[in-house]
């Protein structure tokens, strides 16, 4: 069952699109952004709120890379695979990465803190290497760069557990 609070947020949404099929994406995009990660119970209830068959719902999820259908760590990684990163050292980098983070492609971390995906293409091919983590893009990356990255969401995420700061 959908909270009160995606409910709302859905609703609030409506207005925005031609029909509730037009919504999916969003709504779907919604329940991830509460719950962190599209289970099918979550497709069960945006299905129900947008009277369509959880089926159709099935294919915009499988459909769109940012979507996850399956648990993923608090922050994501997605790491530009483009012709242009890896002509920039992409190889290096998810090497540097895989390393850090004990982890391969398409994995979370034993801290359940980063997830590693390898992704298309994220746009900035003229600072490439390039990466984004959760919804911040870092660019002209090199192994150094990637580690103070790293280590200041680790940062970041203790200052968040022990109240010295507020999430943005």
């Amino acid at each position: 069952m959908l909270s009160k609070q995606e409910k709302q947020q859905i609703e609030a949404k409506v207005h925005h699109y031609p029909n509730k099929r037009a919504l999916s994406l969003e709504a779907l995009k919604i329940v991830q952004e509460h719950r962190g990660w599209v289970t099918d119970e979550g497709i069960a209830d945006v299905a129900e709120a947008l009277q369509l068959r959880p089926a159709e719902l099935e294919g915009v999820a499988t459909f769109y890379n940012m979507i996850f259908r399956k648990p993923v760590g608090k922050h994501v990684i997605l790491l530009c695979d483009s012709v242009s990163c890896w002509i920039m050292g992409y190889e290096r980098l998810r090497e540097h990465l895989t390393t850090r983070l004990g982890v391969g492609l398409g994995e979370t971390s034993v801290d359940q803190q980063f997830t590693l995906l390898p992704n298309v293409c994220l746009g900035a091919c003229d600072h490439a290497p390039v990466m984004m983590i959760d919804n911040a893009h870092y660019q002209d990356l090199d192994a150094g760069k990637i580690d103070e990255i790293l280590a200041m969401y680790r940062q970041q995420d203790i200052e968040r557990a022990d109240g010295n700061t507020t999430d943005q």
